[in-house]
């Protein structure tokens, strides 16, 4: 969410982003779709009417995955567009992050006033559901969410594993939705 949508866009454009939907209405606001460097599209948004919904506890994980030949150009773009900051970035993240328990990988973490985001530096050669969680959920009962997930029709395609301070696993809801849900393992 943006507080003026033409001004997002042209920073985005100087920080080198493309516009692939110019602004259009919506119910509450106006929206517009960009695509940065590395083939990384976002859909920036804009409220003329205030939305009546409770806070988020926890900020929702941006989870987005590119090329190593285009990582570097992406978060430098992003990073000048959003004044955020690298949280980190572990050029020896561990596989099983991606499905490539022997292996190692490329993971920047970026937080900024658009909310966190993991950036997975990849050759593109995932497993089945990786590549495909574009969201993750933080929670404070890993095990309890997914049991409720798994009462309500979701399935578990990823079990809980540790990482990086983190118990994480990867759901698919009914309707084909897939998100990453994760815990902190270091309280």
């Amino acid at each position: 969410m943006v507080s003026d949508i033409d001004a997002a866009i042209e920073k985005a454009e100087d920080a080198g982003a493309d516009v692939l939907v110019t602004t259009f209405p919506d119910p509450i606001g106006k929206d517009a779709v960009i695509q940065w460097r590395g083939g990384v599209n976002m859909q920036l948004y804009w409220h003329t009417v205030q939305p009546s919904y409770p806070a988020f506890l926890t900020i929702p994980e941006n989870r987005i995955y590119v090329s190593s030949g285009r990582a570097d150009a992406f978060a430098r773009s992003f990073l000048a567009f959003s004044g955020g900051r690298v949280i980190s970035d572990d050029t020896h993240a561990p596989g099983v992050e991606i499905g490539r328990s022997n292996e190692t990988y490329r993971r920047i973490r970026i937080e900024s006033v658009f909310g966190k985001m993991t950036v997975f530096v990849t050759d593109g050669h995932l497993p089945y559901p990786y590549g495909r969680e574009l969201t993750g959920y933080e929670v404070q009962d890993l095990q309890g969410t997914l049991r409720k997930a798994n009462a309500s029709g979701a399935a578990t395609l990823v079990k809980p594993y540790a990482s990086d301070g983190r118990q994480e696993a990867i759901v698919r809801f009914p309707g084909g939705y897939i998100a990453e849900i994760h815990a902190d393992s270091r309280n």
